[in-house]
């Protein structure tokens, strides 16, 4: 009897017990909940203190003629966001923040401010390298990510001046990857990152951020009825960043190797009804030249004659000059590309060896070729 009552005790002790800690776990949960939330905004924030000394302001500066007394005077005409990219004061940003200024100054986030000299350019990047003379010890370079595996989903964090508030954080994550965008020139910029991370006017050439606060992309555009923030922004992916910062550091410019031609226009391709880059001139001693392609010419009749249309490279469909352009983008100089050719009612393969310091397409002809 003694035996069975000890066995009862202990039964109802364990069944206890299991009630106690299971009216205990929801406010245990609910801590373990809230120390989660904690490590998570902690990470936030020291992301955040580790990567705000790198983003810069940038303001744009024109030189503005008096009509009455001719005398000329500095105004500031826009601003922007960028970041640094090394201890030698180069800073990056978009191209659009500093088109058409004639001077343009940086904040860093000691709030000391220099004169910027424009190092390079790519409009059809829509990115620029700037300068600044500012001591080693004030520089904080943030740095690119090589990691070029990108998942939606992925938490990102945008850090600018948007509407010249300095120093901003939004966070979202990535919502689409392999957008594609018109730059300044018209020429797309392919893979660029979607997000809903909140990017306003002012945070153009600012940073996007991934969790170890490495730079995956340079914010540039939105989409947005308003021109306020809609949940749509895009970001130039860090693997164009790289090469694209580089070249414009060596050369001012981005280098590509390109065959040495003169295209169609697209509304002149259009009136002719062509579907691909239309040659008009070749370029003495070019790449085109060596290979052989033909121009466009007319003859002493005035019959026009088509040049070769290019219709691939490699892989890669060509439907105007600018899908020239990106087709190119990959090759480097003295490489071999293989061009698709539409030449008297046949396609045609021509293997061409690219040369450096060309148009990677040609130049696009303005309207007054004469063709028509």
């Amino acid at each position: 009897m003694i035996h069975a009552r000890s066995v009862l005790l202990v039964v109802l002790g364990l069944i206890g017990g299991f009630a106690l800690r299971g009216g205990d776990s929801p406010a245990r949960a609910e801590r373990d909940t809230i120390r989660d939330l904690q490590r998570v905004e902690q990470a936030t924030v020291e992301l955040f203190r580790r990567a705000a000394p790198s983003v810069v302001y940038i303001t744009s500066v024109s030189l503005r003629r008096d009509f009455f007394t001719f005398s000329t005077r500095r105004v500031e005409r826009g601003s922007g966001s960028g970041f640094v990219l090394d201890l030698d004061g180069h800073v990056v940003t978009n191209y659009h923040v500093i088109e058409g200024a004639s001077s343009a100054r940086v904040t860093l986030a000691d709030q000391s401010t220099w004169d910027a000299k424009l190092v390079g350019a790519a409009p059809e990047k829509d990115l620029a390298v700037l300068k600044i003379d500012a001591p080693r010890e004030n520089l904080h370079p943030l740095e690119i990510s090589r990691n070029e595996e990108l998942e939606v989903g992925q938490f990102v964090m945008a850090i600018g001046n948007p509407f010249g508030l300095d120093h901003t954080l939004t966070t979202g994550v990535v919502s689409a990857l392999g957008r594609e965008i018109d730059s300044r020139t018209r020429i797309p910029i392919r893979n660029v990152i979607q997000t809903d991370a909140a990017i306003n006017p002012g945070n153009s050439g600012g940073p996007l951020l991934d969790s170890r606060g490495e730079l995956v992309g340079v914010n540039t555009a939105i989409f947005s009825p308003s021109g306020a923030y809609a949940g749509i922004g895009f970001a130039i992916p860090a693997e164009t960043v790289r090469w694209v910062v580089d070249d414009l550091i060596k050369h001012g410019r981005i280098q590509r190797p390109g065959l040495g031609i003169d295209i169609a226009s697209g509304h002149m391709a259009r009136r002719l009804g062509v579907k691909g880059a239309l040659i008009l001139n070749v370029h003495p001693g070019g790449a085109a030249e060596r290979a052989g392609l033909r121009p466009t010419r007319r003859t002493r009749s005035g019959k026009l004659i088509l040049g070769d249309i290019i219709i691939a490279v490699g892989a890669e469909k060509v439907r105007s000059s600018h899908d020239l352009v990106l087709a190119l983008e990959p090759y480097r100089d003295g490489e071999r590309a293989t061009l698709h050719v539409w030449r008297d009612g046949k396609e045609v393969e021509i293997v061409v060896r690219l040369m450096q310091n060309e148009s990677s397409a040609g130049r696009e002809s303005n309207e007054n070729e004469g063709i028509g």
